[in-house]
């Protein structure tokens, strides 16, 4: 089984516009509504892929029941700890040129009692996990040192993926987590430098390969993405496709590469699927997630290099 932790769930509301024009009024040309989280949308990804999936992490009750619907509709068990309040909705802009502008909301305070309860609750499921994806943000109320939490709670026989970003990614370092999946901007933001050489990019993995990860899954957006174990690191190039959202793509390489990690296949095979799932994932709108038969298509077009 693959374990999804989502501590913050979020209502996303992606716009498509002509051209986003800031201090004027911008009409809607097309809106798409998701009920989602980074965990949730990897849950549901490997699913597609033919995995055993749970999802789990911190809900609210009202829309909650949304969210547990459109899991249940994808074949995806769940349990959360449940919180008073309104789930939070993150705006994402598209305009003409499929650039894509972020607005995202914090989310509703949990409280320390539910925080114990989430963890205790992701120790008791993670006896029945391989893998154990957590990403996102972490809602108020909720420290930066939750993820290192988290992955301290998870069973010693799990391999643990942590996506989210700064401080949050550092201390989880201090866990010893199978992998991370920073993508440029936030390796850079981690190495506080611009990153611009191939060779640059291997150097800021492998500092968080020194600070505690096992392996460092980076994406490149259009590019591609690079796994490095700091001893063998590979590159696959991503194909050319129709771009409709970028939304959601680093979670649907999480996905494929936790499905590969349960099957123990080589580097090579889950960087391959991950790029593949990644790239399938941006010629669908919105925030929704690749579809089987465009993974495989893809899948077929593009190889990996050691390097």
């Amino acid at each position: 089984m693959i374990l999804s932790v989502c501590p913050n769930p979020s209502i996303d509301c992606t716009m498509e516009l002509e051209q986003l024009v800031v201090g004027r009024l911008n009409r809607v040309n097309n809106k798409i509504v998701t009920y989602s989280g980074k965990a949730l949308n990897s849950a549901i990804g490997v699913k597609r892929l033919g995995g055993d999936s749970f999802a789990t992490g911190f809900m609210y009750e009202n829309e909650g029941s949304l969210f547990v619907s459109n899991l249940d509709k994808e074949g995806v068990k769940n349990s959360f700890v449940w919180n008073k309040g309104h789930v939070r909705t993150n705006y994402k802009i598209v305009d003409n040129r499929s650039m894509l502008t972020e607005i995202n909301d914090k989310g509703e305070n949990v409280s320390k009692e539910n925080q114990q309860k989430l963890l205790s609750l992701v120790e008791t499921l993670s006896k029945n996990a391989s893998v154990v994806i957590m990403s996102g943000s972490l809602p108020s109320g909720v420290d930066e040192d939750f993820y290192f939490k988290l992955a301290k709670s998870v069973n010693k026989s799990a391999k643990i993926i942590v996506d989210t970003e700064g401080e949050k990614l550092k201390k989880a370092l201090n866990a010893n987590v199978f992998m991370v999946k920073p993508n440029l901007r936030e390796l850079e933001q981690i190495a506080n430098k611009e990153l611009t050489s191939r060779k640059d990019m291997l150097l800021a993995c492998y500092s968080l390969i020194d600070a505690g990860a096992q392996n460092v899954l980076l994406s490149l957006g259009r590019e591609g993405a690079i796994l490095t174990d700091g001893t063998e690191s590979y590159f696959c190039k991503s194909t050319s496709v129709a771009v409709n959202s970028t939304v959601g793509a680093g979670d649907s390489m999480v996905a494929a590469a936790s499905v590969m990690i349960e099957q123990g296949e080589s580097k090579a095979e889950i960087l391959k699927n991950a790029v593949a799932a990644g790239t399938a994932s941006i010629t669908t709108p919105g925030t929704n997630l690749f579809y089987r038969d465009k993974f495989e298509e893809i899948y077929g077009k593009i190889s990996v290099v050691k390097i």
